[in-house]
């Protein structure tokens, strides 16, 4: 009798771990029609503003504040929101520095990045979902806004393989019919201009994960009318690429302390400069207008260097700038 009971329990616990598994990561719809625009940015790096080693407090703060002045629907941060994870002084200083935002209404659509686990997990989690409610507990998950998938990924994990991408290829391979673009937020690029040997110390190689999340999408966007847009961090600068039909984006100018870096010949972004900056992205029917802002620390200046538009090959309308 002991043995069954011992056996249906074990049961009972597989049939639950096997719920868990295969549960499908939360989406979170909004009401938003187009046209609508939302700010991309990441690297933030929020800490006591006495720490200026880990980031540039000044930068980051005016970010924020423009951010919060320009309106946007919704804010996607790509990660490294912190300093450190496990420390409840450093989400403070997000609360509060963000306090803005939530004056505003404006949601935060967050993704993880190696900054927020660092320490002990478990915490750097419980802070994280504590500020982000609506993900119930989800490293990945999806956003809905009008004619826009978005589709955010924990790269602290396999983007193509495992529970994460089982899930990611359910998603695309069952896009919705009215979808013209699915953005992809992650904080490890995919590809970049930036090594691990970078003079200026820093410097960040891409991953053999994320470049097989790259093979991947550019595989299936041959394949795909909705256009396909990456937005990672993790390289503090500001770059912009496009193989096979997929742009991606390096946005990680949020207030980490930023560093120039060697462009290769395929950077579409050919600057010298230190980009502490964010994206504005105007996405309307067919086409998407993402441009950067660039905050002059030094002069106090804001400028656009870069504005680029992703469009639906032969869709009415979708000319570019």
């Amino acid at each position: 009798m002991t043995q069954f009971r011992l056996i249906a329990t074990t049961l009972i616990f597989a049939l639950v771990a096997l719920r868990v598994a295969g549960q499908e990561a939360v989406q979170v719809k909004t009401s938003l029609t187009t046209p609508f625009r939302f700010v991309a940015y990441g690297d933030t790096r929020f800490t006591t503003p006495a720490d200026i080693k880990a980031a540039n407090p000044l930068a980051r703060q005016a970010l924020v504040k423009a951010i919060a002045d320009a309106h946007p629907a919704f804010v996607s941060i790509g990660g490294d929101i912190v300093t450190r994870g496990e420390s409840a002084d450093d989400w403070k200083v997000y609360d509060a520095e963000t306090a803005a935002w939530r004056e505003h209404k404006i949601p935060v659509y967050p993704v993880l990045g190696n900054h927020d686990l660092k320490g002990d997990e478990k915490i750097a989690l419980a802070n994280y979902f504590q500020r982000f409610p609506d993900l119930r507990n989800n490293r990945y998950y999806s956003v809905r806004a009008a004619n826009m998938l978005m589709l955010v990924l924990d790269s602290s994990q396999s983007e193509v393989s495992g529970a994460q991408g089982d899930w990611l290829n359910q998603q695309l391979d069952h896009l919705p019919s009215d979808v013209d673009f699915v953005v992809f937020i992650l904080h490890h690029p995919p590809y970049t201009s930036s090594s691990d040997a970078e003079l200026f110390g820093g410097g960040h190689s891409a991953r053999s994960p994320e470049q097989a999340l790259a093979a991947m999408l550019e595989t299936r966007q041959a394949h795909t009318r909705p256009r396909f847009v990456v937005f990672s961090g993790h390289v503090h600068n500001y770059e912009r690429h496009e193989h096979l039909g997929v742009v991606y984006f390096v946005t990680g100018g949020g207030g980490a302390h930023a560093y120039p870096i060697e462009r290769k010949p395929n950077d579409l972004f050919p600057s010298k400069e230190i980009n502490y900056h964010y994206l504005l992205v105007e996405v309307d029917r067919n086409k998407m207008v993402i441009t950067m802002n660039r905050f002059d620390g030094d002069k106090q200046t804001w400028s656009q260097p870069d504005s680029t538009v992703v469009a639906i090959p032969g869709a009415h309308g979708a000319g570019g700038k």
